[in-house]
């Protein structure tokens, strides 16, 4: 999928945002595109205050000049832009291929809407059918976590193992908090609700890269040009 097309998705989701929102800036490739369509508001004059996801998106903006605050400051946000690895029919999510899953899910629940923006290759029928699940864990008693995981995976009819996320052979991928990930494939999950719950039952389990329920519209860009999902409507 061409990046034009993507700046294209980036480009309607920034015309839903309004002056002196708050908004929560995402994390990954078409994220970037709509922080630096929103840079080139900000520079004409335009009035908004953001939350990042990462410090990535954080160096991004703040090298644009987009003003930054947090959510110790601000109490609620009006609206999320970010990506999302998968996409369903009702808009449940998978994300976390970046790695800051953690920070972007604090960030989307404390928005009113939040709005996706993806390429058309990120749409499937059933989560997990493409992409691992993501499970953010803390780096003490990690062997124990990551056996519960696969208790948890094979309960919900996966096979295999659970693999530690790295950078390269021998170093462990480390969030923004500090904190390690574990990425599960489960093919399809069929009861993406029951398996939040039976994760985050886990002590060792910070957050996973389950967004239920989070989303209600996607700009989807498409080789046809960019396509706008509702709940229900892919």
């Amino acid at each position: 999928m061409s990046e034009d097309l993507k700046r294209q998705a980036a480009a309607m989701a920034l015309a839903d945002v309004r002056p002196g929102m708050r908004l929560g800036l995402g994390t990954g490739s078409t994220a970037r595109h709509f922080v630096d369509l929103l840079g080139e508001k900000v520079a004409a004059g335009f009035d908004c205050i953001c939350v990042p996801t990462s410090e990535a998106t954080a160096r991004q903006a703040l090298a644009l000049n987009i003003p930054l605050s947090d959510l110790e400051t601000l109490d609620r946000l009006d609206l999320t832009v970010d990506g999302a690895d998968e996409i369903d029919p009702q808009l449940n999510l998978i994300k976390g291929a970046g790695g800051a899953l953690l920070r972007e899910k604090i960030v989307a629940a404390s928005s009113d809407a939040m709005i996706v923006i993806a390429d058309t290759s990120k749409l499937v029928t059933t989560l997990g059918a493409r992409f691992p699940l993501p499970i953010e864990v803390n780096g003490f008693g990690l062997g124990a976590t990551r056996r519960a995981v696969a208790e948890v995976m094979a309960s919900h009819g996966a096979t295999g193992e659970p693999s530690l996320r790295e950078t390269a052979p021998g170093t462990p991928f480390v969030t923004d908090g500090g904190h390690l990930i574990l990425d599960a494939f489960f093919g399809r999950i069929s009861r993406p609700e029951a398996l939040s719950r039976d994760l985050l039952d886990i002590a060792g389990v910070v957050q996973h890269g389950l967004f239920l329920k989070m989303c209600k519209t996607a700009y989807v860009a498409t080789p046809d040009g960019v396509k706008t999902l509702t709940s229900g409507t892919n």
